[in-house]
């Protein structure tokens, strides 16, 4: 057992588990001594064969994690092996999950280096930053966190987008983890299929699209029969009072056009009153888009620091509070916050500005197939 525990610097479970020869993804091994991957461990099987012409002699079953011993075929139980085994397939307990916020300690890999559970890298396989972004802001979200840590609380869902999720999050705050990245080469490949090949290794996307597509496949997946809601809608669904105030002659316009359904009540459950129509709804949401102020144009005396500024329509000082719609400015918008989300993700697109100063115009452009950059921040509300 000497030698395979001094190979485990090549051992690398984050890719798909299949068979370096065949390909196939049935009764795969992995070789403790080389790393690499093979099926069965019968007489005719690639992982015998292997055995013998290697002389490496110690495999793991990637599925029951036991070990065997070929090609003699008798099983390995050492309890030296169960560093492997957590590694292969992170475990946490409720108590665990609890401890990981009040005590934050740093781990060290094989190679000698420190990682900070939850803080670790994920390796950029081929323009999949826009996965790694949204990855590393999710894992910041606590409730999400502790739910995904424990296996049992989605073990009903069928969805393998599902489960790679959960893993992926269980490598990240693994603090026993042979390197100090994580692939996320396992979930990339969910993702592809699940979205069928929408968001793909090797084509860069945006990660707010991304972002709104992995919560509802998420939600969707994580919904039974018996709960309708998910751990995705208690820690990002808010709901959004949208009050519509319309003047009376623009109203009056409505029914010469054929609305005329109320006198004294507007469309919608809406009043009239004061000769002002008001349409009140509902808008459950999981993603709230803001506009960005615009670019400062004034600086200080000493043309260092940016004096900011900020846009003001000339509807806001005449009417009430809220947000006017700037393409009818007979109607007047509210926006309220009727039940606020226990999380908020922020995303900044375009970002190269605010992180790296701003570009003169005389500067060179950036490339068309330079990657856009995204600023992403999580927090616990």
């Amino acid at each position: 057992m000497g030698r395979e525990d001094e190979e485990r610097e090549v051992l690398d479970f984050d890719f798909e588990k299949f068979c370096s020869v065949s390909l196939s993804n049935l009764n795969v091994y992995a070789c403790l001594v080389c790393g690499k991957y093979y099926q069965g461990r019968g007489q005719k099987s690639h992982a015998y064969t292997h055995s013998l012409e290697a002389g490496h002699h110690v495999y793991i079953n990637l599925r029951t994690e036991k070990v065997y011993c070929l090609p003699d075929g008798y099983e390995i139980n050492d309890p030296s092996l169960d560093g492997i085994r957590h590694v292969l397939n992170p475990r946490f307990n409720r108590e665990q999950v609890e401890e990981l916020d009040r005590n934050k300690q740093w781990s060290r890999a094989l190679d000698g280096s420190d990682y900070l559970p939850g803080m670790v890298g994920l390796n950029n396989i081929k323009e999949t930053d826009f996965v790694n972004v949204t990855i590393q802001s999710l894992m910041r979200v606590t409730p999400l966190r502790n739910f995904f840590l424990i296996p049992e609380n989605y073990r009903h869902s069928k969805s393998p987008l599902v489960h790679r999720f959960g893993e992926l999050t269980r490598k990240i705050w693994h603090a026993r983890n042979f390197k100090g990245q994580v692939s996320p080469h396992e979930f990339l490949q969910a993702v592809m299929k699940a979205s069928k090949k929408r968001f793909r290794i090797g084509v860069q996307s945006d990660p707010v699209e991304f972002m709104s597509w992995l919560l509802n496949t998420l939600h969707a997946d994580l919904r039974s029969s018996k709960r309708s809601s998910s751990i995705i809608h208690q820690c990002f669904q808010g709901e959004l009072e949208v009050v519509k105030e319309i003047h009376s002659r623009s109203f009056a316009e409505k029914r010469e056009n054929g609305d005329e359904q109320n006198n004294s009540s507007a469309a919608d459950g809406g009043t009239e009153q004061n000769n002002v129509v008001a349409e009140t709804s509902r808008m459950p949401f999981l993603m709230l888009g803001l506009d960005l102020p615009p670019p400062p144009l004034f600086k200080d005396v000493m043309e260092k620091n940016i004096i900011p500024q900020q846009f003001l329509p000339y509807n806001d000082i005449t009417s009430s509070p809220g947000s006017v719609s700037p393409e009818n400015t007979k109607t007047l918008t509210i926006y309220i916050l009727e039940r606020t989300f226990q999380n908020m993700l922020t995303f900044v697109p375009n970002c190269r500005k605010l992180l790296l100063g701003f570009v003169p115009r005389s500067g060179p452009a950036p490339p068309a197939s330079a990657p856009v950059a995204t600023l992403a921040l999580a927090l616990n509300l």
